[in-house]
């Protein structure tokens, strides 16, 4: 009894057989009713293979080839958005405290370098102006005061000389001239800071008579572009470090990739962007000019791009997709539908021999034409036998639009193998349905 339970248990071990009821690629059920899809799943080293009878192949449209060496461009996948160097980008601030008095400015507005955008008003400005002028006037008064004490400390230095005058004269006669030009300068350095606030509000010191003040000042855009954002509205007090404006110039926008860690190593500086907008069918370019040099927390790298062709109406945070074009290498590639996924792995299937129930028979009453015709039948995809395939697990590489690059396991046999390229999903659904047990049993 014990043998018996031990064949038993080495049968099952060998291989497993399932029944699948997976449609093939016309909508067909590649397993008639009374055949199955075989799949075997041998434990030493985990090969795993589908098998299929001639008519189940021709149903499912399987296609074979070998894996092609082909000059591969490499594609990588990324998103980006539009934005604006930090010279090209203004914020606004008013040169002193005050009340907005009007605007005109709406976000997306269009401005120009010189343009009035903003009256600030505030009664303040009286006083500075004000203020000015008396330091003017007592800088005046000063500089007249200043010549008459510079001659009598020089006639009081001439007495000296001739022994007339007492030397405490002398000296009061020189405090009294060098204190002077020291209160001058003060008031120079005064003045010239005062004229500095009038002209950083936009008045002319040079124009200010005492019945000719300014309580308002006018704001005025340093350059041209696109208003991005308003952060004020009429009558309300702004201090001198608010932001009421951001205008952007967007002559020089540029495209900002984000792209991930793992990807980075592909590109560098020089390689072509291609990149559509969200809103757009249409196709532009730009060229990798500088990287980041910080990894965000989501893994991605700051990838900085000039476009190829500058356009005005393009606006900053604009997002896009794009690819990037990483050059060509000769490499083992084959068709995208080549590769089927399964828990986080890539997968190829490989075709095994055909199996026919006493092959080494047949091949033996076989002319050597017959032979000849049958491994060409082979060769060409006409199986007239059970076919096998095995699951072989690759890694991608390069990808374009059509074909990918597959790193092969060491012992794989290019120059021989042939490789499922159309029908390696159906086989894939075949091996899953079989291994859930769904409709199946072992032998």
């Amino acid at each position: 009894m014990n043998s018996f339970q031990n064949i038993l248990y080495a049968l099952g071990a060998g291989s497993l057989i399932f029944l699948t009821a997976c449609k093939g690629n016309d909508g067909q059920d590649p397993t008639k009713e009374g055949e199955a899809v075989e799949v075997h799943m041998h434990e030493e080293g985990g090969a795993m293979e589908v098998a299929l009878t001639s008519d189940q192949y021709k149903i499912a449209g399987i296609e074979t080839n070998k894996v092609e060496i082909r000059n591969l461009t490499g594609l990588v996948h990324v998103n980006g958005e539009l934005d604006v160097p930090p010279q090209n980008l203004q914020s606004i601030s008013a040169p002193a405290a005050g009340f907005l008095k009007s605007s005109d400015l709406l976000q997306g507005s269009r401005v120009y370098k010189g343009q009035a955008i903003a009256v600030i008003r505030n009664p303040e400005f009286i006083q500075w102006q004000q203020d000015y002028l008396e330091t003017v006037n007592q800088l005046e008064a000063d500089r007249s005061h200043l010549e008459y004490l510079e001659s009598e400390y020089r006639r009081q230095e001439e007495l000296a000389k001739e022994n007339i005058n007492a030397t405490k004269t002398l000296q009061s006669a020189k405090a009294e001239y060098h204190s002077m030009k020291s209160s001058i300068a003060g008031l120079e350095a005064r003045l010239g800071g005062q004229s500095a606030r009038l002209q950083l509000l936009g008045i002319n010191p040079q124009l200010l008579k005492p019945d000719n003040y300014f309580s308002e000042i006018t704001i005025f855009s340093p350059t041209s572009g696109y208003v991005m954002a308003v952060n004020v509205n009429a009558g309300k007090y702004i201090s001198n470090t608010d932001v009421l404006f951001q205008i952007a110039d967007t002559k020089h926008l540029h495209a900002e990739l984000t792209v991930f860690e793992k990807d980075i190593l592909k590109l560098k500086v020089g390689q072509k962007v291609r990149f559509t907008l969200a809103n757009e069918t249409r196709e532009r370019t730009a060229t990798i000019f500088l990287f980041g040099r910080e990894i965000s927390e989501d893994r991605g790298i700051r990838v900085h791009c000039h476009l190829d062709k500058e356009d005005i109406e393009l606006l900053p945070g604009m997002y896009f997709k794009a690819v990037v074009e990483t050059g060509a290498s000769p490499v083992p590639s084959v068709p995208e539908a080549a590769i089927v996924s399964s828990e986080g792995k890539d997968y190829i299937f490989v075709v095994e021999k055909a199996v026919e129930p006493e092959a080494e028979m047949k091949e033996e009453k076989m002319s050597d034409i017959d032979k000849e015709v049958h491994e060409e039948g082979q060769e060409k995809g006409e199986h007239h036998a059970d076919q096998h395939f095995k699951m072989v697990e690759v890694k991608k590489g390069l990808t374009d639009e059509t074909f990918v690059e597959v790193i092969l396991p060491q012992d794989f046999d290019i120059a021989n193998n042939l490789v499922v390229t159309k029908g390696a999903f159906y086989l894939l659904s075949a091996f899953k349905s079989a291994s859930e047990g769904e409709e199946g049993h072992a032998h």
